[in-house]
């Protein structure tokens, strides 16, 4: 298996700085996320020297750009051209820094709007976006999350929009933490699509996610790791910690029970 991390590991590290965090834990990927003020300078107002100078970066640390992370929500029917717009930017930005994947949201969907219209709208905006993306080498692929955590609408999505650049990103905790679906079913669901995972243990406490150290929270990772593993998926596992503990502290332990979950499967 391929191992990242979120740059939300480390929001103040350069890209430099992640790429020796990425060397010294053991990691082979590193997800810039874009738009959150982090300090890796991986944005879509980057200059083209500078987009050059990351992408030899990362060749130079033997570290890949496995995907990026936007916040486009494209079942928003109230503002969809700028939310395709700000996608395709960051679809530009990925071609050229060398990133594969491009994490899209389908977002929550607006009291005013139908489930009918939120989902024509993400058929539509995923397939406009999927269409630019091929013709630059990039996937887009839309994440298990807020309004789309149900693995059923999401495949329902990308069977709708058939295309060989349109994926799945699968956070293995929100289908399960939304009542959804357990995480062998949500596979069984999107295994054709998916291009992507995100991992990240965690207890809810007083309606507040905590996350702790994989294997001591709520959510079993075996069960998504024999999938792939039994599967040979051969994109990236991405950790996705958010304002947790310093980076020193749980990449490298984050990532060893990872792979010993591995091992057991």
């Amino acid at each position: 298996m391929r191992y990242a991390f979120m740059s939300f590991s480390a929001p103040d590290a350069s890209l430099e700085e992640l790429c020796r965090f990425a060397q010294r834990s053991g990691y082979t990927g590193i997800e810039p996320r874009l738009g959150a003020g982090h300090a890796h300078g991986i944005e879509v107002d980057s200059s083209s020297e500078q987009r050059r100078q990351m992408r030899q970066l990362a060749t130079d640390y033997g570290v890949e750009l496995c995907a990026l992370a936007t916040s486009g929500r494209l079942a928003d029917p109230h503002q969809p051209a700028a939310q395709r717009q700000s996608v395709r930017q960051a679809i530009v930005l990925a071609a050229e820094i060398g990133a594969p994947i491009v994490r899209v949201f389908g977002g929550p969907r607006p009291a005013d709007t139908s489930p009918e219209t939120a989902r024509s709208t993400l058929i539509e905006g995923l397939g406009e976006m999927a269409i630019f993306g091929a013709t630059m080498g990039v996937s887009v692929c839309l994440e298990t999350h807020d309004a789309w955590s149900d693995p059923r609408l999401v495949r329902d999505v990308l069977s709708a929009v058939q295309l060989p650049a349109a994926g799945v990103v699968w956070d293995i905790m929100h289908p399960v933490r939304s009542g959804h679906s357990p995480m062998q079913a949500a596979w069984s669901l999107l295994a054709p699509w998916v291009r992507h995972v995100h991992v990240h243990d965690g207890t809810l406490e007083q309606q507040r996610l905590v996350f702790r150290p994989i294997g001591t929270g709520d959510y079993d990772h075996r069960v998504p790791l024999q999938c792939l593993k039994a599967a040979k998926y051969p994109g990236f596992i991405s950790g996705e910690w958010i304002n947790w503990e310093p980076a020193a502290v749980h990449l490298p332990r984050e990532l060893a029970a990872l792979r010993r979950l591995e091992a057991e499967s």
